[in-house]
Protein backbone atom coordinates (compact mmCIF):
# COMPACT_ATOMS: atom_id res chain seq x y z
CA UNK A 1 0.00 0.00 0.00
CA UNK A 2 1.34 3.21 -1.32
CA UNK A 3 2.41 5.27 2.22
CA UNK A 4 1.10 3.27 4.88
CA UNK A 5 0.42 -0.35 6.11
CA UNK A 6 -3.14 -1.87 7.30
CA UNK A 7 -3.80 -2.46 10.70
CA UNK A 8 -6.39 -5.44 11.42
CA UNK A 9 -7.63 -7.26 14.70
CA UNK A 10 -9.35 -10.02 15.31
CA UNK A 11 -11.51 -8.25 18.63
CA UNK A 12 -13.00 -5.47 16.28
CA UNK A 13 -15.45 -6.56 13.13
CA UNK A 14 -13.83 -7.25 10.22
CA UNK A 15 -13.81 -5.80 7.47
CA UNK A 16 -16.60 -6.85 5.21
CA UNK A 17 -15.74 -4.77 2.17
CA UNK A 18 -12.69 -3.56 0.24
CA UNK A 19 -11.56 -1.46 3.06
CA UNK A 20 -9.28 -2.14 5.79
CA UNK A 21 -10.08 -1.48 9.69
CA UNK A 22 -7.42 1.22 9.50
CA UNK A 23 -4.02 2.12 7.73
CA UNK A 24 -1.17 4.19 9.41
CA UNK A 25 0.21 6.51 7.24
CA UNK A 26 3.58 7.85 9.01
CA UNK A 27 2.06 8.03 12.76
CA UNK A 28 -1.28 8.69 11.64
CA UNK A 29 -3.64 6.25 11.89
CA UNK A 30 -7.00 6.27 10.12
CA UNK A 31 -9.38 4.30 11.10
CA UNK A 32 -12.43 3.33 9.22
CA UNK A 33 -15.72 4.11 10.36
CA UNK A 34 -17.10 1.36 13.34
CA UNK A 35 -20.54 0.47 13.22
CA UNK A 36 -22.05 -1.40 16.36
CA UNK A 37 -21.29 -5.12 15.11
CA UNK A 38 -19.89 -7.13 17.81
CA UNK A 39 -16.60 -8.68 16.67
CA UNK A 40 -17.38 -12.25 17.73
CA UNK A 41 -20.60 -12.75 16.07
CA UNK A 42 -20.69 -10.31 13.47
CA UNK A 43 -24.27 -9.44 14.92
CA UNK A 44 -25.55 -5.34 14.92
CA UNK A 45 -26.12 -4.15 18.29
CA UNK A 46 -29.53 -3.22 18.51
CA UNK A 47 -30.33 -1.78 21.80
CA UNK A 48 -30.19 1.64 22.49
CA UNK A 49 -28.16 4.34 21.71
CA UNK A 50 -26.14 3.80 24.78
CA UNK A 51 -25.55 0.70 23.88
CA UNK A 52 -24.57 1.16 20.37
CA UNK A 53 -22.28 3.97 21.00
CA UNK A 54 -20.48 1.45 23.98
CA UNK A 55 -19.75 -1.10 21.01
CA UNK A 56 -18.50 1.19 18.13
CA UNK A 57 -15.90 2.99 20.95
CA UNK A 58 -14.66 -0.92 22.31
CA UNK A 59 -14.45 -2.07 18.65
CA UNK A 60 -12.67 1.69 17.93
CA UNK A 61 -10.43 1.17 21.25
CA UNK A 62 -9.47 -2.31 19.63
CA UNK A 63 -8.61 -0.96 16.20
CA UNK A 64 -6.50 1.54 18.48
CA UNK A 65 -4.74 -1.14 20.50
CA UNK A 66 -3.61 -3.25 17.38
CA UNK A 67 -1.57 0.14 16.11
CA UNK A 68 -0.23 0.57 19.80
CA UNK A 69 -2.37 3.64 20.35
CA UNK A 70 -5.09 4.57 23.17
CA UNK A 71 -7.80 7.05 23.03
CA UNK A 72 -5.12 9.57 24.10
CA UNK A 73 -3.74 9.44 21.10
CA UNK A 74 -7.03 10.26 19.15
CA UNK A 75 -6.74 13.65 17.69
CA UNK A 76 -9.43 13.91 15.18
CA UNK A 77 -13.47 11.73 15.30
CA UNK A 78 -16.24 12.44 13.22
CA UNK A 79 -19.75 10.91 14.22
CA UNK A 80 -22.33 9.71 11.98
CA UNK A 81 -25.72 9.68 13.75
CA UNK A 82 -28.97 8.55 12.27
CA UNK A 83 -30.68 11.34 14.60
CA UNK A 84 -29.70 13.81 15.96
CA UNK A 85 -31.60 13.05 18.54
CA UNK A 86 -29.40 10.52 20.06
CA UNK A 87 -26.67 13.09 20.26
CA UNK A 88 -26.81 13.76 24.48
CA UNK A 89 -27.29 9.94 24.82
CA UNK A 90 -24.07 9.01 22.38
CA UNK A 91 -21.92 11.77 23.56
CA UNK A 92 -22.66 11.04 27.01
CA UNK A 93 -20.95 7.17 26.45
CA UNK A 94 -18.68 8.82 24.21
CA UNK A 95 -16.91 11.52 26.69
CA UNK A 96 -16.43 8.82 29.15
CA UNK A 97 -13.69 6.90 27.07
CA UNK A 98 -11.82 10.22 27.45
CA UNK A 99 -9.87 11.19 30.67
CA UNK A 100 -8.84 14.40 29.75
CA UNK A 101 -8.05 16.70 26.24
CA UNK A 102 -10.94 15.06 23.80
CA UNK A 103 -9.85 15.54 20.71
CA UNK A 104 -11.48 17.86 18.23
CA UNK A 105 -14.36 16.33 16.66
CA UNK A 106 -17.65 16.64 13.91
CA UNK A 107 -21.04 15.05 14.42
CA UNK A 108 -23.56 14.96 11.48
CA UNK A 109 -26.92 13.52 11.20
CA UNK A 110 -27.17 11.12 8.01
CA UNK A 111 -29.93 9.35 6.03
CA UNK A 112 -28.87 6.45 7.16
CA UNK A 113 -26.04 3.48 8.23
CA UNK A 114 -25.15 0.25 7.11
CA UNK A 115 -27.54 -2.50 8.60
CA UNK A 116 -29.59 -0.04 9.90
CA UNK A 117 -27.24 0.80 12.90
CA UNK A 118 -27.72 4.00 14.67
CA UNK A 119 -23.82 5.76 15.04
CA UNK A 120 -21.14 4.71 12.91
CA UNK A 121 -17.62 6.69 14.07
CA UNK A 122 -14.03 7.33 12.81
CA UNK A 123 -11.60 8.56 14.34
CA UNK A 124 -7.50 9.65 13.42
CA UNK A 125 -4.70 9.33 16.00
CA UNK A 126 -1.20 10.34 15.72
CA UNK A 127 0.80 7.78 16.83
CA UNK A 128 3.77 8.25 19.95
CA UNK A 129 7.25 9.04 18.04
CA UNK A 130 10.29 7.33 19.31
Amino acid sequence: MPGGRTVSTPNAPKAVGPYSQAVLAGRLLFTSGQIPLDPQTGRLETGPIDAQTRRVMDNLRAVLEAAGATFSNVVKATVYLADLSDFAAMNGVYAGYFSSDPPARSTVQVAALPLGARVEIEMIAELPGN
